[in-house]
């Protein structure tokens, strides 16, 4: 069974709109699973673009929608434009970016447009970056509905760039790779990315030999395993902040 790559196909409109509202994502708060099928169903969103379209009028359609809710949720969905870069594209549902992917890939191009014009060999100079998660990049922004998908995102507003990580030369954990995997007490995976890139280090999405620490939360799933069956170094939260402060 082939897969569709075309952000527009119907039969993945309903999980792309609940994805790119999720809380990893863009978070829009009002916008869960209930809303998002009722807009999907009832044609006022198409495409994931289509959010920033919706007005009072279109909202007021959905049945049991108060006004309050319905100004609640707009609120929400013009706050989500200022989300940034890594949350844009994890929001895109672009087949193997999970939020750390990219997070990666937004702080070593900046901008959606670098990202979409990079072959395959200019993607993987990005740490962790293979073949595979390369490969689904390319292909995604290679759909001329996906660019159109975007360019109507970037005329609604939303922000896509990111500040472009620089070489830190003589930070704490220069030339350190980190995996995380599980869920943190009070980080969350952009954050505790953004902690380890600024103090040098690199993040990867995948536990190798390379990996010199895994940092591991809540239901840290096989990461944790291979980590251990590799005899790499592992971290809880309270220890990545002592080794970010050593």
């Amino acid at each position: 069974m082939s897969r569709c790559t075309n952000a527009a196909c119907p039969a993945q409109v309903y999980e792309r709109v609940r994805h790119f509202a999720s809380r990893g994502a863009m978070d829009i708060e009002g916008l869960g699973d209930v809303m998002a099928q009722q807009l999907t169903e009832r044609g006022l969103v198409a495409e994931i673009a289509d959010i920033y379209r919706l007005d009072e009028a279109a909202l007021a359609q959905i049945p049991r929608t108060g006004k309050k809710s319905i100004e609640s949720l707009l609120r929400n969905i013009a706050a989500s434009k200022g989300r940034g870069l890594a949350r844009l594209l994890y929001g895109l549902g672009i087949r193997f970016v999970g939020t750390q992917t990219a997070q990666i890939l937004a702080t070593d191009f900046g901008t959606i447009e670098a990202i979409a014009d990079a072959d395959n060999a200019q993607l993987q100079r990005s740490e962790g970056i293979g073949p595979e998660v390369a490969g689904s990049v390319v292909l995604f922004f290679k759909q001329p509905a996906n660019r159109e998908m975007i360019a109507r995102l970037q005329r609604a507003g939303v922000q896509m760039t990111a500040p472009k990580r620089a070489a830190r030369a003589g930070g704490r954990l220069e030339g350190e790779t980190f995996v995380l995997t599980g869920t943190l007490p009070t980080l969350t995976r952009d954050e505790a990315t953004e902690l380890i890139l600024a103090a040098g280090g690199k993040v990867t999405s995948s536990v190798s030999k390379k990996t010199d620490y895994v940092v591991a939360g809540d239901e840290p799933g096989s990461k944790l395993t291979k980590a251990e069956r590799l005899g790499i170094s592992i971290l809880d939260e309270a220890a990545l902040r002592r080794l970010v402060k050593a």
